[in-house]
């Protein structure tokens, strides 16, 4: 390998002879494990049937099938334990959430119910006001036309009859007399005073 480069004008090459002959190595390497075959694995031993060591392996896999049994059992009472008690918690949990929801449905109604319960106490309330102050106008109606005709008549009565209205005061000399006379619009006083003894 070479590097060249260039130094006053002048082109300069300087060559590396041991990185090279590593990098021909490495080359030669990679075509060597490119040519090897295939490595198969080898055959599974053959197991025979008469030896007493294999008896032996027979009966130790029963023993362990036996305990792979029982634990296979004691895991499964495990889980189920472990599945009933999640399920009774589940059960404990939605019970408490069904209270819960039943109270705030109840809330919910019980809010419905007063709020309808103002407004029909406020309807009700605006409709008595509004009664009154009709029955209220009407009877005012009523009484200005009452006084109108209470004027009226009165001013007739006075037109047709009269009416008399007097006092008196007596003292130990005299005896004074005051009489007003009410004809319609025309009125009548008459003031006297007669002293005592009196005489025929």
């Amino acid at each position: 390998m070479g590097i060249r480069f260039c130094k006053d004008g002048q082109f300069c090459e300087i060559v590396i002879p041991e990185f090279e002959k590593a990098e021909k190595r490495g080359k030669e390497k990679n075509i060597q494990k490119k040519q090897k075959p295939p490595t198969t694995p080898p055959p599974p031993p053959k197991v025979g049937l008469g030896r007493p060591s294999e008896l032996k392996v027979k009966k130790n896999t029963g023993k362990e099938q036996k305990a792979i049994k029982i634990q296979a059992w004691w895991r499964g009472t495990l889980v189920r334990r472990t599945l009933l008690h999640a399920a009774l918690r589940a059960s404990i949990i939605q019970r408490w959430w069904k209270q819960v929801l039943l109270k705030l449905q109840a809330d919910r109604r019980r809010a419905a119910l007063e709020l309808y319960a103002r407004q029909t106490w406020a309807a009700v309330r605006l409709q008595s006001w509004v009664r009154m102050w009709c029955i209220r106008q009407r009877y005012i109606r009523l009484l200005h036309a009452v006084r109108i005709i209470q004027v009226y008549w009165r001013w007739h009565n006075c037109h047709t009859c009269g009416f008399l209205r007097g006092r008196y005061e007596l003292t130990a000399n005299k005896l004074g007399l005051e009489l007003e006379i009410f004809l319609g619009s025309q009125i009548c006083r008459i003031t006297d005073c007669i002293p005592f003894p009196i005489k025929n």
